[in-house]
This record gives C-alpha cells, sequence and structure tokens, in this order.
C-alpha cells in the first residue's frame, strides 16, 4: 500500500535511543488519512509519539467500510524499497499486482507479504466483483541493511499456524510466537499475529523481553494489561514482558507487533526507506524517469506522480519522542 500523501512528511526513524526498555501502557491515537478516492485509513505508525515498533515502522487501520456499489480500494502503480508490506484483511478482497508479474487476489487472514528490496513497484484495488464489506490493516516492516538491497518477490500464504488457548486463537502473520513460526520472510527477529478472542476470555500470552510490543484494536473491547483499547487505536508497550494479559471484553480481534528495537538509523519518505537523502533523490529520479521499478502490467490507470522532496535536508537519525 502507498503512502498516498502528496507533501508527505520525513520521517526519522530506528536506532536504539529513546526504546522503553521496561513494560509502559503508551495509548497511541490515529492521523485520519485519505488513500485514493475512496478509502480513508486510520494512521498509527509513524505516530507524533512513536515512530517504530522493532522493525514495524508504518501501520494503516481501515474500515470496516460499506463498498457496496462503489469501486473500494483503488491504489494505483507506486513504488517500493528498502521495505516489507503486509497486507492483512478481516472482510474484503484485495488484488495484488507487482512490477514482479504477481497478480493475486488476498482475503481475509490470508498473508499478502511483498518483500521490495532494492526495487518493486505495485498496485491494489477492490476486485470489480467485491464484497460489501472492507476491513482491514496495512503494515511495514524495515529490512536491516544487510538485505534491503535484495531482489524483490511477493508471497501469499492461505494457511497460517496458530497458537490457541481458551477463548483464543493467534493467528501468526510474521516471525515466532510461543513456538510457532510464520512461512513468510523475516529478516529481523519479529512478531506479528492477530488475536481473536470470545467475550469473557481473561489468558496471558507469553512475550519475548527483549523484544518491544504494541497492541492494535481491530475490532470489540479488548482490556491489554488492564488498559481498554478501542478499534483504531494501538497500545505501545515498550519492553521487558515476558507475558501479556489480555482479557475480551466483547467477542475482539486485534493484532500483535513486536521484535527486536530496530538498531539501525532510517530515512522514511513517501513509499521508500533509504539510509540518506541521495538515496531518496534517486529513487524519485529513478521512479520519475520509469527505470528500475519496473512497470505494473494491467491496471487500469496512470501511476502515481512521486511527490517534491522538502526544502530541508533528510537525515539519517535515531528514535524521535
Amino acid at each position: 500500500m502507498s503512502n498516498l500523501d502528496r507533501a508527505p512528511a520525513p520521517a526519522v526513524c530506528g536506532g536504539r535511543g529513546f526504546v522503553v526498555a521496561e513494560p509502559v501502557r503508551e495509548l497511541l491515537t490515529p492521523r485520519r488519512v485519505q488513500l485514493g478516492g475512496s478509502t480513508e485509513v486510520r494512521r498509527l505508525l509513524p505516530n507524533l509519539g512513536r515512530r517504530m515498533v522493532g522493525a514495524w515502522c508504518f501501520v494503516d487501520h481501515y474500515g470496516p467500510d460499506d463498498i457496496a456499489g462503489e469501486p473500494g480500494m483503488q491504489v494505483p502503480p507506486h513504488p517500493h524499497m528498502g521495505l516489507q508490506t503486509v497486507s492483512w484483511l478481516h472482510d474484503g478482497e484485495v488484488l495484488h499486482r507487482d512490477s514482479t508479474g504477481s497478480l493475486q487476489t488476498i482475503r481475509p487472514r490470508e498473508l499478502g507479504l511483498m518483500t521490495s528490496g532494492r526495487a518493486i513497484s505495485h498496485s491494489e484495488e477492490s476486485p470489480r466483483d467485491h464484497a460489501r464489506l472492507l476491513h482491514g490493516a496495512q503494515l511495514w516492516v524495515a529490512l536491516p541493511d544487510t538485505h534491503r538491497h535484495t531482489e524483490p518477490r511477493f508471497e501469499h500464504h492461505a494457511a497460517l499456524p496458530e497458537v490457541t488457548a481458551p477463548g483464543l486463537t493467534a493467528t501468526l502473520i510474521l516471525g515466532t510466537l510461543d513456538g510457532a513460526a510464520s512461512p513468510g520472510a523475516a529478516y529481523t527477529p519479529i512478531t506479528g499475529a492477530d488475536l481473536t478472542l470470545a467475550e469473557g476470555t481473561d489468558v496471558r500470552l507469553p512475550l519475548e523481553p527483549d523484544f518491544e510490543y504494541a497492541v492494535l484494536a481491530m475490532s470489540g473491547e479488548t482490556h491489554v494489561d488492564g488498559v481498554p483499547v478501542l478499534p483504531g487505536s494501538m497500545l505501545y508497550l515498550g519492553c521487558g514482558r515476558t507475558e501479556l494479559p489480555l482479557r475480551a471484553a466483547s467477542d475482539a480481534s486485534v493484532m500483535l507487533l513486536g521484535g527486536e528495537p530496530f538498531d539501525e538509523e532510517l530515512v522514511m519518505f513517501w513509499n521508500w526507506i533509504g539510509r540518506s537523502q541521495e538515496e531518496i533523490e534517486q529513487a524519485r529520479r529513478d521512479w520519475t524517469e520509469g527505470t528500475r521499478f519496473g512497470e505494473v502490467k494491467g491496471y487500469d490507470g496512470a501511476p502515481l506522480p512521486a511527490p517534491e522532496l522538502p526544502t530541508t535536508p533528510l537525515k539519517p537519525r535515531g528514535r524521535v519522542r
């Protein structure tokens, strides 16, 4: 998915400075962003108070939206580099096309994982004959320096491992959780899971104390370590936890995001993650000139033009609060 902001602010991310080395309960509120002509998203990362959670560096939550008789999601071809995109649905379908030739319809609780590596472009759209509701999350994972120039690829995993407890089903999206491992390619120690809880469930989920975590509420009301978290909000939890208390006040679903704090300094601008202004400038030239990022075939529409670069220098820095 793209950041369609025509005047995006450069984000300074990464570095272990300002990582909270102990459990906290920091509730993040979203910023509403229009995505294309018909989809509004709630952007949780990057956030004014929190830029990353592990290697997770971008989180949008959207829906549930009634798109009966409407085009639904329509995101034209756009470029990415230095990151992975994670498509995750609770309702609806998204048709993915990319410059490697991938063409895949992603359905609820199936993993669509695109590793941009050195360069890729893709589009996302609701199929012509689509379901009435559209509800999901779109996330980015920053690639470490050792893997950020890898060849681009797309993966689709319809079957994913599950971790269960009374009243809880955790579908593992990426990385590891309680001994289970996702088939999706991961390049840093990371966790991404979708947790479905029945009303009245009161459980403790095992965690890695060296990871930092956050919980994104998708539906219902879940009390996370005693804090009520409602749909479209995210609770940052810090590090140092061996378990996470969860209590469902209703049937509910949340996403658990975590990982080792990302210790590299990044520059994130528009749909690119680099390490310097020169890399971002080169990416913009390449996309504008039609080189390097390839061509998305089959999409009915023009690619997105790149926004202008800011007049202030783009400098990689550590985490900023």
